[in-house]
């Protein structure tokens, strides 16, 4: 019995112009396996586009909309980047970013399922596909819409490549708008430092556990060969995040600590101006993974004596008032597509043969 259907047919016919007949007859060589269809199909020749069925559509480009409390980010990915540095693509990619910021699209999934310019959105890219020549994909997109209350920034690289959206809850008007610049800094950071999260407090605690065990295995076997080499062995952590540093735990550090400047021999009535020095670089040596991927824990790039929520809460002080990032949306293009690298020279030589 086939393990595939009409649509299976419909979908590998979409992916390599080959004909039903062919694209019915390669999903039955290949027992329903689409990728292997795709290989028979390519292998028998069938089908210009059947040469082209490895190319994804993950280069491309972003941009962003800002205007008062409302932000848009789209991406939308093409075949080639040479492509996506044409003009009438840099058309397209300005007309989505204005129809999602218009209709207040909260997704990708919206804007695919809008109309535009008096027809469907997939009318309205298939006509721009034609004309250029390559896939177009509307991938991804965001909106984040505040009160007056809210600062909203954004920021896009200028190779189009990267861009982010983020917002910050203020407690009046005023600061939310002398913030905004603020903001931009942020989002500017952010573009760079790839964080994932806004705070160790959104991490799942079976991914921190997966994550500490990881990196312990990793250092004892980089300590292996430091060892042979007679190097100095790098201290393996006990924690990586904030989440895991409890009130037990660090009450327990700094009993640790305080037995180390008693050995020390230091005086008891100093260690009071000794203990928060030593208690915050136990925190630093153990929240990495923080450090690593929250926007909010991350060493601010335009003074790495603080961290981003520090950067935002001076600023805010400074204008008077309060302020929090409560959400950003960061978008790299191609970013999780698998691309599958071609041989090509095994493939000339497997036409030449």
């Amino acid at each position: 019995m086939a393990n595939f259907g009409p649509k299976e047919i419909k979908k590998l016919r979409e992916m390599t112009d080959a004909g039903m007949m062919d694209c019915k007859k390669a999903l039955t060589e290949a027992d329903g396996d689409m990728d292997k269809a795709v290989a028979w199909l390519r292998d028998q020749g069938i089908g210009a586009a059947a040469k082209k069925a490895n190319k994804v559509a993950a280069e491309g480009a972003v941009a962003v909309k800002v205007e008062g409390k409302k932000a848009v980010i789209i991406e939308i990915n093409s075949q080639t980047d040479f492509v996506a540095q044409n003009d009438k693509f840099k058309a397209v990619l300005d007309r989505v970013v204005n129809h999602a910021f218009e209709n207040s699209f909260a997704d990708a999934d919206a804007i695919n399922a809008s109309t535009i310019d008096g027809t469907s959105f997939e009318e309205f890219m298939a006509g721009h596909i034609a004309t250029i020549g390559e896939k177009l994909v509307v991938r991804r997109s965001a909106l984040i819409q505040g009160d007056e209350n809210t600062a909203v920034n954004g920021y896009v690289h200028a190779n189009k490549q990267v861009a982010v959206i983020i917002e910050a809850k203020c407690d009046s008007a005023a600061t939310a708008e002398a913030m905004t610049a603020a903001l931009r800094d942020v989002a500017m950071h952010a573009a760079a430092m790839r964080p994932t999260t806004l705070s160790y407090k959104d991490f799942d605690p079976a991914y921190v556990a997966e994550e500490t065990q990881g990196r312990i295995v990793a250092i004892e076997k980089e300590n292996e060969e430091l060892a042979r080499l007679g190097k100095t062995l790098k201290n393996i952590p006990q924690y990586i995040s904030m989440s895991q540093l409890t009130d037990e735990v660090l009450a327990a550090a700094t009993e640790q600590l305080k037995e180390e400047l008693r050995a020390e021999g230091k005086p008891e009535q100093i260690w009071d101006k000794i203990l928060p020095g030593k208690v915050a670089r136990f925190i630093a040596d153990n929240t990495t993974l923080d450090k690593e991927q929250c926007l909010l824990d991350q060493n601010f790039v335009m003074d790495d004596s603080i961290n981003v929520a520090q950067y935002i809460e001076n600023k805010a002080k400074a204008a008077g008032g309060s302020a929090e990032i409560t959400s950003f949306v960061r978008l790299e293009v191609g970013e999780g597509i698998e691309v599958v690298e071609e041989d090509f020279a095994a493939e000339v030589a497997k036409q030449m043969s």
